[in-house]
């Protein structure tokens, strides 16, 4: 476990939503006493973790620190930025970003889609002496770690070059040496891991989010800076490469520096569609050769995780075709240095588990026949038989299954209810029966005995025609006053009860003791019932809760019921 990995879960703010679970393409994450972390070995950082996470429990490493530090130990450090800054800060010219970044403490600003024409050229000469093959761009971090973790069969499949980013990083030092400091920015989280992985090339990925947070530190306002003449691009200003952050751009790269015979290209974005597409590969018979351009965020990099703002994708693809020019004296482009790269494999290994284990564990939820598989997605696995996969590898908890700790919350309830002495039942708003226990039906008498047999808590009976102060739960129910400790007549009996609220004007509930055959006793009776009222009120409250539509948290619930109760028993009962 890398204690620096670029996503980490706060572990204070994770509230068992399974939000990541549900989003994330390839289930990394660990769920262990309700947190949810990211499994490091398995995650592709695309970084829907991060985004769907409501709490912003999901977080990812601020590295801008670290840059400050490199700026004060490298003699010169250069800023390679990302293409897509032209729609993440669609008011701001070049020039004034540039001043601004010069204003940070860097020696020059290079465009990273210098390296994309770079890589451009050399797909257009490795495709004119492919024949009838398929290769996978390499130039998404997130896909090529999807490729090499989740589907070996295509590994022979991805580009043996440097993404645009490293290559843009040789051609810095290629020009300035290795005593230099090179840092990131742009719009992907797997842009840090790159940086991690190959640090001899790239110091330091940061987000446009973070370089956004940093000039607002230094407050640097963009919109009013007025650059100079010295504000340029170096070496010089990039052009058709501008257009790789698009779905489609790294293929009119290519196809601008090669005449393309027997060659198709196609381009999927989105992790989901991405994964469909590897899906079909393997087995994939193709006249001629296949090009992919394979993104993992939606329509490109325009919209990836590290942006300032999301969406806004015609306008964001607009900026940057009005932005990247084709200049005909220069295309075809000659490769100028040799990126060839064969990454490091690192498949998953998926667990085989046996279907007498699937069973087995699938009726640890409660899950016996396949009519008790709802596949509703709630524990955020597509399907029971996954969840059922994943508590097998230790990825999972029960608790997250909704159903079963509701069914489970409701069958502790109902124990409860039936052991306590008092009688106890909760109505809704139209004073229909909720639940009841036999101590409340033992109260009204033999006829209601007879149909609490067959119909087990009288759920749905109507309380006015059950008992004579059903006007009482009215009262309660309108005006959201407890009535605490009432002597009440019912038939020969006296009862001594409280109704309470237990969701204001929907729920109420009443709990009620019978103490008139001690009438001879009757303040000692009295005393002694409020106080068993009193101790059990709390208790049918949360009994209610359970009951009810929201079962979270039930262990801990059921824990103070049953010490409340115990106590109870051991000091009261007597």
């Amino acid at each position: 476990m890398n204690p620096y990995y670029p996503i980490y879960t706060e572990k204070a703010e994770c509230q068992d939503c399974y939000k990541c679970v549900r989003s994330c393409p390839v289930k990394a994450i660990h769920l262990e006493d309700g947190n949810a972390s990211v499994i490091q070995e398995q995650c592709i950082l695309c970084g829907m973790c991060v985004q769907v996470c409501p709490v912003g429990a999901k977080r990812v490493r601020n590295d801008i620190e670290r840059i400050k530090r490199l700026l004060t130990l490298k003699p010169k450090v250069v800023a390679s930025l990302a293409p897509s800054f032209v729609s993440d800060f669609p008011n701001i010219k070049p020039e004034q970003m540039i001043n601004a970044l010069k204003q940070l403490g860097f020696t020059a600003v290079s465009e990273t889609a210098l390296g994309a024409q770079e890589v451009s050229a050399h797909m257009a000469k490795k495709i004119s002496s492919m024949e009838n093959k398929i290769i996978i761009s390499s130039a998404c971090p997130s896909v090529v770690n999807l490729v090499k973790k989740y589907y070996p069969e295509c590994n022979t499949m991805l580009a043996d070059m440097f993404s645009p980013l490293l290559t843009h990083c040789r051609m810095i030092r290629q020009k300035l040496g290795n005593d230099i400091g090179i840092v990131f920015f742009g719009p992907c989280f797997s842009k840090k891991w790159e940086a991690d992985e190959n640090s001899d090339l790239l110091n330091i990925a940061a987000t446009f989010k973070d370089l956004q947070q940093w000039l607002d530190q230094e407050q640097i306002d963009l919109e009013k800076i007025v650059p100079t003449k010295q504000d340029k691009f170096w070496p010089e200003q990039a052009q058709e490469g501008a257009l790789y952050p698009i779905d489609g751009g790294m293929i009119a790269g290519i196809r601008a520096n090669c005449t393309v015979k027997d060659t198709t290209f196609m381009t999927f974005s989105g992790v989901d569609n991405v994964i469909d597409a590897l899906h079909d590969l393997p087995t994939l018979k193709t006249d001629g050769n296949l090009v992919l351009e394979l993104l993992a965020c939606r329509n490109g990099c325009i919209n990836g995780p590290g942006c300032s703002e999301a969406d806004k994708s015609i306008s964001k693809r607009l900026n940057l075709i009005n932005y990247s020019t084709y200049p005909e004296e220069k295309i075809p482009r000659k490769t100028t240095l040799d990126i060839n790269y064969k990454p490091e494999i690192t498949t998953i290994k998926k667990h085989e588990h046996t279907e007498e284990n699937i069973i087995k564990t699938l009726e640890s939820i409660g899950k016996y026949d396949k009519k008790d598989e709802l596949n509703c997605s709630g524990c955020g696995y597509d399907n029971c038989r996954d969840f059922a996969h994943a508590l097998l590898d230790g990825k999972a908890e029960q608790s997250m299954c909704v159903t079963y700790m509701r069914k489970l919350a409701g069958k502790k309830a109902n124990a409860l209810l039936k052991t306590m002495p008092s009688g106890v039942v909760i109505v809704d708003h139209k004073l229909h029966v909720i639940e009841c226990n036999y101590n409340f039906v033992h109260l009204l008498g033999t006829d209601a005995e007879l149909v609490y047999k067959t119909v087990p808590g009288l759920s749905g009976a109507h309380l006015e025609k059950t008992i004579s102060f059903a006007d009482k739960f009215q009262t309660v129910l309108e005006n959201g006053e407890d009535l605490l400790n009432q002597k009440i007549t019912l038939n020969d009996k006296v009862l001594l009860g409280s109704i309470f609220t237990i969701e204001a004007n929907r729920i109420v509930g009443g709990i009620f003791q019978n103490y008139s055959k001690a009438i001879l006793n009757k303040e000692k009776i009295i005393e002694q019932t409020q106080k068993v009222i009193e101790k059990n009120l709390a208790t049918v409250q949360q009994i209610a809760y359970l009951l009810g539509e929201n079962a979270s948290e039930t262990e801990i619930t059921l824990d103070s019921i049953i010490k409340s109760f115990s106590e109870f028993s051991e000091g009261d009962e007597s």
